[in-house]
């Protein structure tokens, strides 16, 4: 059973034409499966769909077998599906515990969540243990993105839907970012990654799925796909 199943999605805003297009997606457990794709061509729109922050207007989503399709997204972290957006991710003006505090306030009827989830995501991630006073504000931004990690992960999720983490990042937090991703995943959890970096993307991902213009132009494992070859792609026609 794929851990996260995408059938025929159709989204978009408003009135306006479908952004993602007819999206199929079958992703095994514990895999870490990587979008990406030219600016414009839907990735964040299609993780927001999956995630039920933009409405399906045809198609099904579903997360360990469970069609969450018609589900709002508290109802569909509570089925296992967690979600971090590219900004936003954290309240600033709050402390690194504080954060974590407010991440579960609303799932403690989620099995999983608890005390002894808490004490594996600190454990994950050490320098957030350390530092439970500190504000969320005064974090670098790759810091920023391992609390944002950490408190998606304290609702013991199956599915990790991550847009951008890498977004606006030095180098050297890019990397300490990937080597994240890859400790979720070997914790059982299944990572899906949008991501515009595309090489940091291949070097952790199990697969890569190229987009363009909202739909599945390519669908590899990520260890066949070259940087260098993704131009033709990028910017191929889509009928």
């Amino acid at each position: 059973m794929p851990a996260l199943a995408a059938r025929g999605l159709r989204a978009g805003y408003g009135r306006g034409a479908d952004i993602v297009r007819g999206v199929d997606l079958d992703q095994a457990p514990e895999s870490i499966v990587t979008v990406i794709g030219p600016n414009g061509s839907g990735k964040s729109s299609f993780v927001k769909t999956l995630a039920g922050l933009l409405p399906a207007r045809a198609g099904s989503v579903s997360v360990t077998g469970r069609d969450v399709t018609a589900e709002p997204p508290a109802r569909r972290v509570a089925a296992g599906l967690a979600y971090v957006p590219q900004e936003a991710n954290v309240f600033p003006s709050l402390t690194i515990g504080e954060n974590l505090k407010l991440a579960t306030e609303f799932l403690r009827g989620r099995a999983g969540v608890g005390a002894e989830q808490r004490t594996r995501v600190l454990e994950l991630f050490p320098e957030l243990g350390a530092r439970l006073r500190t504000r969320a504000g005064d974090l670098s931004g790759g810091q920023r993105q391992m609390l944002a990690f950490a408190s998606a992960l304290l609702a013991a999720p199956e599915v990790l839907l991550l847009d951008e983490p890498s977004a606006g990042l030095s180098p050297k937090f890019v990397g300490e970012t990937m080597e994240a991703i890859v400790r979720v995943r070997q914790t059982g959890v299944t990572v899906l990654l949008v991501e515009q970096n595309v090489a940091a993307a291949l070097r952790i991902a199990d697969e890569a799925v190229v987009l363009v213009a909202g739909q599945v132009s390519l669908r590899a494992p990520a260890k066949d796909v070259s940087p260098a070859d993704l131009g033709d792609l990028f910017f191929a026609k889509v009928a």
